[in-house]
């Protein structure tokens, strides 16, 4: 087993490098600038996204579509995924994060919008959307859409399922001494519950439980950081300096470079808001909307609440905490934060991400299935959801360092198809903005 974690490290490490972190962060940058810093909208996203009517074609509201997104996207990345960032980057890897879904927002926006203009109905009438229809019908690129497709349906056992699993049963053993297979048993048997379904139980779920568990966490952290008030200056001081400088070593923390700062912060940012994984548009694809800009202002304000606040706050905590500097990593780290609350900080931290994993479970469960269908039609639909069913409990009983840096090589695979699509279709995407909201004089975004 040892051997086969040195073998994906090393793969990790060679696609993780400067090219691919240029590429995705670079195109952050490019959109950003291309439409015209579509971040200041984001207020008005928010206001659209908290509608539950139905304004047009799809199958689920706005809302819906959002809160099934933030399910997928909320989950270990904001509490495990941003400890493995700090502890294997230093503090700066929480601003690079940061500055990832910042500029992410810009990307996110994009997918959403080429979801729309090119999503399709299938037999039974369900809509189907996402980068590998972009890549076919506004591309003519039908060998990189199966292959976006190909890898969305393999990472997704990764990403959605298995990390998700992993994490909590980690932490559940940890904190009250259950046995990892027993965890696993149980988030097996929720999931089957609910993915039955399709994405219209998904999304039933998705848009009750999102708001509740993100809004409980928070409330945490914020209580954390009251609690340690006079020593939140520095860590904040402490996470731009070593952004730009790296980090010596202390304690029992081996130090990091920037490079591993950035590295780190943007693949774990990338893990956790999904801004340029291509995965999120699967599921604006299936929303009601008059538009394709109305949904895609929607589906941004996903990578504001999940990075630009979730993660920051939870970089803040773990950074402020000093345990990263004693060699903790991933659950365990955060968990240690969170015992600065007395006596409710491990049923804090053990709820949020419990919810977080179940939601992020569901969300991508439809993300993988879809990808599925494109490639071999709704025949493989049913056993694609069995086989989901599966792998969480397999998951559970994983070795972190497998699952992590299995996810991180399919989440670069995924990544970079979709990041083609962007690039070349970059015309579409700001002629459909000039539309409809630049120059729109209709009540398009009323």
């Amino acid at each position: 087993m040892a051997s086969v974690e040195q073998f994906l490290t090393q793969i990790s490490d060679f696609i993780w490098s400067y090219p691919l972190l240029i590429l995705l962060f670079g195109t952050h940058i490019y959109l950003t600038f291309r439409l015209k810093f579509i971040q200041r909208f984001i207020g008005k996203g928010i206001k659209i996204s908290l509608s539950k009517k139905k304004e047009g074609e799809g199958e689920i509201s706005q809302f819906g579509a959002l809160t099934t997104a933030l399910a997928a996207t909320i989950g270990t990345g904001n509490i495990v995924g941003v400890a493995t960032a700090v502890a294997a980057g230093g503090p700066g890897a929480v601003l690079w994060m940061w500055l990832t879904g910042v500029f992410g927002i810009a990307t996110k926006y994009s997918e959403a919008l080429l979801a729309v203009k090119y999503r399709v109905v299938n037999e039974k009438g369900e809509y189907s959307g996402g980068p590998m229809y972009a890549l076919e019908r506004g591309l003519n690129m039908k060998w990189l859409a199966v292959l976006f497709a190909a890898f969305t349906a393999i990472t997704a056992f990764g990403i959605g399922s298995m990390v998700q699993a992993n994490s909590i049963s980690t932490l559940v053993e940890s904190s009250f001494h259950i046995p990892q297979w027993l965890t696993g048993v149980v988030l097996m048997v929720l999931t089957a519950f609910v993915i039955i379904g399709g994405i219209k139980s998904i999304a039933k779920v998705c848009e009750r439980l999102v708001p509740f568990m993100a809004i409980f966490y928070v409330i945490g952290c914020v209580t954390i950081l009251i609690i340690n008030y006079a020593s939140v200056p520095h860590t904040i001081s402490v996470i731009f300096t070593s952004a730009f400088s790296g980090h010596a070593v202390i304690g029992g923390f081996a130090g990091a470079t920037i490079k591993e700062a950035i590295r780190f912060g943007i693949a774990r940012g990338l893990f956790s808001n999904e801004s340029g994984l291509g995965s999120a548009p699967i599921v604006a694809a299936a929303a009601q909307t008059r538009n394709a800009v109305r949904q895609a202002l929607v589906s941004s304000t996903g990578t504001f609440w999940d990075t630009v606040v979730v993660c920051a706050m939870t970089g803040i905590v773990v950074v402020n905490s000093k345990e990263w500097m004693h060699g903790l990593n991933g659950a365990a780290l955060t968990h240690k934060a969170f015992l600065d609350i007395p006596y409710l900080g491990s049923i804090i931290l053990t709820f949020g991400l419990m919810t977080f994993v179940f939601s992020t479970i569901l969300g991508w469960s439809y993300y993988g299935e879809k990808a599925a269908e494109y490639l071999f039609g709704n025949k493989i639909i049913k056993p694609y959801r069995w086989a989901w069913v599966v792998s969480v409990l397999i998951g559970s009983v994983l070795s972190l360092q497998i699952v992590w840096t299995f996810s991180d090589i399919t989440n670069a695979l995924m990544a970079v198809p979709n990041l083609v699509a962007l690039l070349l279709l970059s015309k579409v995407i700001v002629e459909e903005t000039r539309i409809h909201l630049w120059e729109s004089k209709s009540k398009d975004l009323d």
